[in-house]
């Protein structure tokens, strides 16, 4: 796994530019997206969700980093946004068991497949009824397409992998095709991703 402190401290400005994921964003704005609070997991130093918390979300962010959810917050603080920010590894974090969230993203967590599969049941087990689980990441499956993101294959999205990681959740979408990003300086250009949204029955 990449050092995120010292990307964070080495960065010009945030890291993946400052405006939210273009799938966050879509998927707000959906017809039926109704949860009123979120669950941000690797949220870095908080593009989505300040995003989040500005469309009127109580929102938890958590992050491998410290340096990048300290500047999450300052983020926060400068825009007048309410975030509660959380420094943790999500091969060991627990919320209170009592815990719940109307929705969960995982955008751009890129780890191991056991740390991705605990972060992506754990936020399952967290969800309200109807809840949603919203996904976008590097796809592992590129064939010809444009490559973009991590090495490592292990640390790369498969559709199926959620499907068995959220068992008894009602599928809203699962795609994954080539789009081109334009999020700061780590993503620039076209890539192959998933994109996967599925609501808790």
């Amino acid at each position: 796994m990449p050092n995120w402190d010292k990307r964070y401290a080495e960065a010009d400005g945030p890291l993946f530019g400052g405006v939210p994921n273009n799938y966050v964003v879509q998927t707000v704005a959906r017809l039926d997206f109704d949860a009123r609070s979120a669950l941000c997991l690797a949220d870095g130093d908080g593009r989505n969700g300040r995003y989040l918390a500005r469309q009127g979300l109580a929102v938890t962010g958590v992050d491998i980093s410290a340096i990048g959810t300290a500047q999450a917050k300052a983020l926060d603080d400068g825009a007048g946004v309410p975030v509660e920010r959380i420094t943790a590894d999500l091969g060991n974090w627990q919320p209170d068991a009592e815990k719940r969230w109307g929705s969960a993203f995982l955008i751009y967590l890129h780890c191991e497949r056991e740390v991705r599969q605990r972060a992506v049941e754990l936020a399952a087990s967290h969800l309200e009824s109807g809840g949603w689980f919203v996904a976008e990441g590097f796809a592992a499956d590129f064939g010809d397409g444009p490559r973009m993101g991590p090495g490592d294959p292990a640390l790369l999205y498969d559709i199926a992998e959620f499907d068995r990681w959220l068992p008894g959740f009602e599928l809203v979408e699962a795609i994954q095709g080539t789009i081109r990003l334009q999020e700061g300086s780590k993503h620039q250009g076209l890539a192959q991703v998933v994109r996967y949204a599925a609501r808790k029955t």
